[in-house]
């Protein structure tokens, strides 16, 4: 597994925004592990964040924005695509305007930027979504599918077809993320030339130009219509029929870029749900909307997902499967619950029979404290190894988990026999196969031993 990334420094870019048609600048910051994505509306007092995910998203007319308390940041999805692109797992975004720059109308301005700069390689590990069955979302009315097959990676296929005489039907395939710089990330957005016109005379999307995005010619040019929109956008340049099907000959970056341009906004809407996918990602002639709510859908499988997990419990034979301790010397006799690679809840029941009250205080029993530290530490090891789903066999030649240090013990009261000893594991950090976790020790509701573990996993056959 790979470890989160930020930014190395500080950069910044200007231009003018769509909707607004002001001049906005937009700054990225490096951020801590864990910080995630998150907007900075620089120009409001007190300087509101707003985190980038499905739930913050107010509004998705020509483009994505996320917005809390009013306030809101839009044209969001090419500098999420580019971070996504580049794997940056957390970045502040500060903005000193309603909506982001719209630049050259494609993620590349950010992606040239940040590979120009490089990345800094953090502590925390990189949590994924993944699924164990298909998800698909239909909008019939639209003619609009999207579905993710379960995959080890991520792959986004994207098909669209406007029947457009010059467009045609196109496809576009991402197999690597490391494909995204260079393959899709200039790919420019697109409009059409009718529908833009309609916008501007409502008022709307002030700071669109005809070079701003690649304009397909979709109604005929006379010589009273270019004036009307010469007019229209104020535009001083020329504006000619395009015999491309491309409003005055744009050249084309790849020969289906309106397609891997789909590629790119799929890719930073599916990235405000705060982790990167794993999975095959297949798109027919969608849009923002449907981004969004195919995001919804894979979150709503994820909590549910979450759900089943967490209730998971592990019996005995469970456990022999998962550690290679045995009598006497298994100190979990069932799982009652899991989080994985977040929370374990364990029990031993503590028998008379147990072998060290023979000579642990014969006459007045008591559990000795550092056997409920090694409950602990094997709950730990379940937690772990349930969450990376890594099994040994009986002998615990296929993977372990091995003490490297112990911290802030405390022993608050005694263990005795009949008693129920319930242990709560909780994860503190995790970072590439070494993980630290607290641990906690109760007898009915009584705390009676706490403390801070970090331990190893090994994947090789290791002796102890």
């Amino acid at each position: 597994m790979m470890n989160q990334h930020t930014i190395r420094k500080s950069f910044s870019l200007t231009g003018v925004g769509l909707h607004t048609g002001s001049t906005a600048t937009v700054t990225l910051h490096p951020a801590p592990d864990n910080y995630g994505i998150r907007f900075i509306r620089s120009d409001i007092p007190d300087s509101p964040e707003i985190e980038a995910d499905i739930d913050n998203v107010v509004d998705l007319s020509r483009g994505t924005a996320v917005g809390k308390n009013g306030v809101s940041v839009h044209s969001t999805e090419h500098c999420m695509s580019a971070l996504a692109g580049l794997q940056i797992d957390n970045c502040k975004i500060e903005v000193d305007a309603p909506e982001l720059p719209l630049m050259d109308g494609s993620s590349f301005p950010y992606v040239e930027a940040i590979q120009k700069l490089g990345l800094t390689e953090q502590r925390s590990e990189r949590e994924y979504i993944t699924i164990d069955e298909p998800l698909v979302y239909t909008d019939t009315k639209n003619d609009v599918a999207l579905a993710m097959l379960p995959s080890h990676s991520l792959c986004v296929t994207v098909m669209i077809d406007y029947k457009h005489p010059a467009l045609g039907a196109q496809h576009s395939t991402l197999f690597r993320i490391e494909d995204y710089a260079k393959d899709f990330a200039p790919a420019r957005t697109f409009c059409f030339l009718s529908e833009i016109e309609k916008l501007r005379e409502k008022g709307l999307i002030k700071g669109g130009s005809l070079s701003s995005a690649m304009v397909v010619q979709d109604v005929e040019l006379t010589d009273d219509h270019i004036e009307y929109i010469r007019k229209l956008f104020n535009e001083n340049g020329p504006i000619v029929k395009g015999e491309n099907g491309f409003l005055n000959n744009v050249d084309l970056r790849y020969f289906n870029e309106l397609c891997r341009h789909k590629v790119v906004d799929l890719m930073g809407d599916l990235y405000l749900l705060g982790k990167p996918v794993l999975g095959h990602i297949q798109a027919a002639r969608t849009g923002h909307a449907a981004n969004i709510e195919f995001a919804r859908k894979i979150r709503a499988y994820v909590i549910e997902k979450k759900k089943k997990q967490t209730a998971a419990q592990l019996s005995y034979n469970d456990i022999l499967e998962m550690l290679p301790h045995r009598y006497p010397f298994l100190l979990i006799d069932k799982v009652v619950n899991i989080d994985p690679g977040k929370s374990i809840v364990a029990i031993k029941n503590v028998s008379f029979n147990e072998p060290f009250f023979t000579g642990h205080f014969p006459e007045n029993p008591i559990m000795p404290g550092v056997l409920q530290i090694e409950a602990m530490a094997q709950a730990g090891g379940i937690m772990e190894l349930y969450a990376k789903q890594i099994k040994t066999d009986r002998k615990g030649q296929d993977a372990n988990i091995f003490f490297l240090a112990i911290d802030k013990v405390r022993f608050r009261g005694p263990v005795r026999p009949g008693d129920c000893l319930r242990i709560e594991v909780e994860m503190l950090q995790s970072r590439r196969d070494t993980i630290k976790f607290s641990g906690k020790c109760y007898v009915e509701n009584k705390l009676v031993s706490e403390a801070e573990l970090m331990a190893m996993l090994s994947t090789k056959n290791t002796a102890a």
